[in-house]
């Protein structure tokens, strides 16, 4: 057995059973991403003609979303990223990293920059809850002061997101230490309960199952800092700023509860009851309390319909729920109309 699959083994012991939301401060394995990296003295003017974010202006210490489109404008991908000494690290849905490789690898071949699928040399945390910083500061760990800032230290990478949680980076062979040193002062969770916050700080993801159906508006990428619109060229550009200064949005991503306790699949078609027509798709869903939580691409026209449901028409209804930029992007809405 190797070190690795070793690691790997303590690890899922730690977080095996988790199936109840804690109400104190919690930790979990996010298993359900992997990493890509992009090295080399070219990766940074590689990256800014194949993502929808800018990554001259990324500093050290920061993060940001971002998108992977096709010429159509279509999202291959979403992630986070970040810069290292030599180059930079994007996290995305695990089962994105294979095909994404392949298709920047097309790329990369003209510039002097290397690509490689590093899921297995990060382990990764999230945590979130009551005590951070006093979780993180047992561990020998500083939480940054801002949204989307990253402390990089010797034993690990944190970076803090929109809602106060933060991502713990640890390489394999300090991870098991410091992970029983966070578990000391948090509960073990599960990755559901991630998600959970996740939707309902209104972050969606491009997974498996809805690869290139969404434009990066779609999943309000732009409130989220995900798009640039002045840094130039990249694939998918050409629609994507059209889309954003010339197009009317008929699509975009909301909150949407649902009884039950049976997350439906991503790519799960919304229905509306009264027309029997598909009027959206699950971008991302999780249990919550007493409840289904999920984020999903509706048409906006339909959006407002009391008779919506995921998956069948004569399945549980389905109702909206609040994102904490909706403000925003109705005041976006009303002022391009």
């Amino acid at each position: 057995m190797t070190a690795l699959s070793t690691i790997a083994t303590e690890l899922s012991q730690r977080f095996g059973n988790t199936d109840s939301e804690n109400t104190g401060t919690s930790l979990c394995w996010l298993t359900h991403e992997g990493v890509i990296a992009v090295d080399g003295q070219d990766a940074e003017r590689f990256l800014q003609g194949q993502l929808t974010c800018d990554a001259a202006k990324l500093a050290p210490d920061q993060s940001t979303l971002g998108a992977r489109c096709n010429p159509k404008g279509r999202m291959q991908s979403s992630f986070r990223l970040q810069r290292t000494d030599s180059g930079f690290l994007l996290s995305m849905a695990r089962e994105l990293i294979a095909p994404q490789l392949a298709d920047l690898g097309k790329y990369a071949a003209f510039f002097k920059t290397a690509l490689s699928d590093q899921s297995d040399h990060w382990i990764r945390l999230g945590l979130w809850g009551e005590a951070i910083e006093q979780t993180l500061a047992a561990a020998a760990l500083q939480l940054p002061a801002e949204a989307n800032q990253l402390s990089v230290q010797t034993r690990a990478r944190v970076l803090r997101l929109s809602d106060g949680a933060c991502e713990i980076w640890l390489s394999a062979e300090n991870a098991l230490e410091i992970t029983d040193q966070l578990l000391r002062h948090s509960n073990a969770d599960s990755t559901n309960h991630w998600l959970l916050r996740q939707i309902q700080a209104g972050i969606g993801q491009v997974t498996g199952p809805t690869l290139e159906l969404f434009i990066p508006q779609m999943l309000n990428m732009q409130q989220l800092g995900g798009v640039s619109f002045k840094k130039g060229c990249y694939t998918g550009q050409e629609i994507v700023a059209r889309m954003q200064y010339l197009g009317k949005l008929k699509r975009r991503m909301y909150r949407l509860l649902m009884a039950g306790d049976v997350p439906p699949d991503a790519g799960t078609p919304i229905i509306n009851g009264d027309s029997g027509k598909t009027v959206g798709e699950v971008v991302i869903s999780a249990k919550g309390r007493q409840r289904v939580e999920m984020l999903a691409v509706l048409q906006k026209d339909a959006a407002q319909s009391v008779t919506l449901s995921a998956g069948d028409s004569q399945g549980p209804l389905v109702t909206l729920g609040d994102l904490p930029y909706e403000s925003e992007l109705t005041a976006n809405e009303e002022a391009a109309q």
